[in-house]
């Protein structure tokens, strides 16, 4: 199992992309910047986006993608890209995205009855398949309905990520249940921020330090959604708190193997 980081960045300059993870060649997990790296073809091969919340940083890449593809799949004959995700947030998507003023709506066009997108909601605990692999819905607590996924990779664990999160003693308790082989965390401010991001419901250094300890088990931990230009501060307050993991900064481009 291949999962390629195409953005992994708290917003965006120079080299930053947005949070987008791409399991093998047809699974998407949340559709941010990052999504436009992938070529045409590449992007055409995608049959599944699952989204964790709909902020507008983890859902951009959605409508672009429809409409760079919509044509090639029907050509091909592909069915529709199938958008899991909670109910509350494709309703959020229906509202104010694909609402025919900010982006058409792609569930229904070209054709209601062949439309580029179909939307499928997911519950918290819910297992799916997608073809070999399964993965099952996690827990968040988030400013907006958000959950993250474990992806199981049999014997070798699960690729956990846990999307926008606050503290959540609920993924622990699920966490401590399962093997975690990789685990893909936010930190997305500083600890000169931890009241924003206390506010927010986002973690700060301090904040994921505490929520580390309930992680017993050794595992990958890779720190995702810092913003630009803050990765070093937000690195080097992690690595003074936490000295039980091995916790590095994720990296656009790069490739984790399970």
């Amino acid at each position: 199992m291949n999962i390629r980081v195409l953005g992994c960045s708290g917003s965006i300059a120079a080299g930053y992309k947005t949070t987008a993870f791409l399991l093998d060649d047809d699974v998407l997990i949340d559709a941010g910047t990052g999504v436009g790296d992938l070529e045409l073809a590449a992007l055409a091969r995608i049959d599944h986006i699952l989204v964790t919340h709909a902020h507008l940083d983890h859902v951009l890449g959605i409508p672009l993608l429809a409409d760079s593809v919509m044509r090639l799949r029907m050509q091909a004959g592909r069915p529709p890209i199938q958008v899991h995700a909670l109910p509350e947030t494709l309703a959020a998507l229906r509202q104010h995205l694909f609402n025919g003023v900010i982006w058409p709506d792609f569930t229904r066009l070209p054709e209601p009855e062949r439309p580029a997108l179909q939307f499928r909601p997911l519950a918290v605990g819910e297992r799916r398949a997608f073809g070999s692999r399964q993965i099952e819905v996690l827990s968040a607590s988030h400013t907006v309905p958000a959950c993250g996924f474990a992806v199981d990779a049999g014997e070798a664990g699960h690729w956990v990520f846990t999307g926008d999160t606050g503290p959540n003693p609920a993924l622990w308790a699920r966490l401590a249940e399962i093997k975690v082989a990789q685990l893909v965390i936010e930190t997305a401010f500083g600890d000169d921020e931890c009241e924003l991001a206390r506010i927010s419901q986002h973690l700060c250094p301090r904040s994921l330090a505490q929520e580390l300890r309930q992680l017993a088990q050794p595992a990958e931990v890779y720190i995702t959604h810092i913003k630009p230009g803050e990765i070093e501060a937000v690195m080097q307050a992690i690595h003074a708190l936490d000295k039980r993991h091995s916790v590095t900064a994720l990296q656009a481009g790069q490739l984790l193997r399970l």
